[in-house]
């Protein structure tokens, strides 16, 4: 059997190299490149994101990722967007810039800082995994390590149309108030947290990605 060709996009979000060695160590062949025929070629692409949700679409925006990112969605292509490289898949964030910049839009909503005692949220928590996941299958009670002050606190996508049969499995967590943890969305599923950094039940996780390209 053929090892799955994932590319890690290369777009200046910070260091990438634990993503590359966390994919290699369940059985992907992996790229780490900015090129479009790339991460548009591959069998999954995996797009991380650190720091400051504009300077991650800035970054984006310079390596054609939206155009990227968009034809494969539209082509059925998996993706998979880690810490702010979920965050950008919402129209925008309420994090300060300089300048305006608004995410990808393939799901609604604005993502804003967490109502929390003690923000960033960096550490352990456990996630509220939604019925039916297949990325969680075998970790359902498992532990994921989060870094982040920002997150998307309300899930506004409702399903309509020829499309009403078709539910995200949206998986939650907390730190001082409700947020999305993690989404399952046909060909694009994201996490807030890292499993490249989440020990034995984030490689689980990205396995279970892995297979299913």
């Amino acid at each position: 059997m053929n090892q799955p060709d994932v590319v890690v996009f290369d777009y200046g979000s910070g260091n990438v190299r634990s993503a590359v060695r966390a994919l290699e160590r369940v059985g992907a062949a992996v790229t780490l490149t900015a090129d479009p025929a790339a991460a548009l070629g591959c069998d999954g692409l995996f797009v991380p994101g650190v720091g400051n949700f504009h300077a991650c679409m800035a970054g984006l925006r310079a390596a054609d990722g939206p155009r990227v990112i968009d034809v494969r969605l539209a082509g059925g292509r998996p993706v998979l967007g880690i810490c702010v490289g979920m965050q950008v898949l919402f129209e925008g964030s309420t994090e300060p810039a300089e300048s305006a910049e608004s995410g990808l839009g393939e799901w609604p909503g604005l993502v804003s800082r967490l109502e929390a005692p003690v923000v960033p949220h960096m550490g352990w928590s456990t996630v509220e995994v939604a019925s039916g996941s297949r990325l969680f299958a075998g970790v359902e009670g498992e532990r994921f390590y989060f870094v982040h002050s920002y997150a998307a606190q309300q899930w506004l996508l409702e399903p309509d149309g020829p499309f009403e049969r078709v539910t995200p499995a949206v998986t939650w967590a907390e730190h001082g108030s409700r947020f999305v943890a993690a989404v399952e969305n046909g060909p694009l599923s994201a996490t807030q947290f890292h499993p490249e950094k989440s020990g034995d039940a984030g490689a689980v996780l990205l396995e279970n990605w892995v297979r299913s390209l």
